[in-house]
């Protein structure tokens, strides 16, 4: 089942989302997770969002799907800023970002050690 944690720029968990009818190929939006995105963005907000992890719930190489990037796109430009996006296999970890001088999601070396990562693989098992 994918499954999906917000996190602060420390690493530390903000939000576990694990809605209603989500799948091993799916995950849905919700109002709540919306709401914890934009109590914490950088405008208005705590300041403390640094991004949005996800799981691809099998063993390989992590990418992201056609979905994945226009959501990412979306929840961006609804809170006007920029995320880090881990996409997290049972084996792997891809971090993307959005690169504004080409205008498309790039491979992020991130310093952000995400301390939910093993607990986000098991809830998504």
């Amino acid at each position: 089942m994918e499954t999906a944690l917000v996190f602060d720029r420390e690493g530390d968990t903000l939000h576990w989302h694990e809605p209603l009818g989500r799948s091993g190929g799916s995950l849905p939006d919700s109002r709540d997770l919306w709401e914890v995105l934009w109590e914490h963005r950088s405008k208005g907000g705590t300041g403390r969002l640094a991004g949005v992890a996800h799981t691809h719930p099998w063993k390989g190489q992590a990418w992201a799907s056609g979905t994945d990037l226009t959501t990412f796109r979306a929840v961006e430009l609804g809170l006007g800023e920029l995320l880090l996006w881990p996409i997290v296999t049972f084996t792997d970890v891809l971090y993307l970002c959005w690169n504004p001088v080409t205008e498309e999601y790039v491979r992020a070396n991130s310093t952000i050690h995400l301390r939910g990562l093993e607990e986000l693989r098991a809830r998504s098992n």
